[in-house]
Parts: structure tokens; C-alpha cells; sequence
């Protein structure tokens, strides 16, 4: 394990710190889920952008679609 420094302004770090607290969890544990939850979304996203653009190249490329 590796250690990153994240500096928050001081209001920032007082939501934080708040939220984590009201659901039980440690101030750390939370912001590791919110960036594992924020790197999921965004690696879900690409992938469905990368899907879309090669089926949309195949539509380009053979002109065959799906009627609606």
C-alpha cells in the first residue's frame, strides 16, 4: 500500500468527516469508497462509450441498422 496526501479545505473536511461519522465509518474508509466508487463509474463509462463508438462505426461502415 501506497500513501497519497489529499489536502481539503477545511469546510470540505468537515462534511466529510461528518457524513463518515453518520454512517459509522472512519473518515478514511469513506473517501477510499468514494474514490473506488467514482473510479467504477468511470471505468463503466468508458467502456459503454467504447462499445457505442464501434457499433456506431459499424453502422457507418455497413449501413445496416435495427429498426425501432
Amino acid at each position: 500500500m501506497s500513501t497519497t496526501t489529499i489536502r481539503l479545505p477545511a469546510h470540505f473536511k468537515a462534511r466529510v468527516a461528518a457524513v463518515a461519522k453518520r454512517l459509522g465509518k472512519t473518515t478514511h474508509s469513506f473517501i477510499l469508497e468514494a474514490i473506488a466508487e467514482k473510479t467504477d463509474d468511470e471505468e463503466r463509462r468508458s467502456d459503454f462509450h467504447g462499445v457505442a463508438e464501434r457499433r456506431y462505426a459499424g453502422v457507418v461502415t455497413t449501413g445496416e441498422t435495427i429498426p425501432w
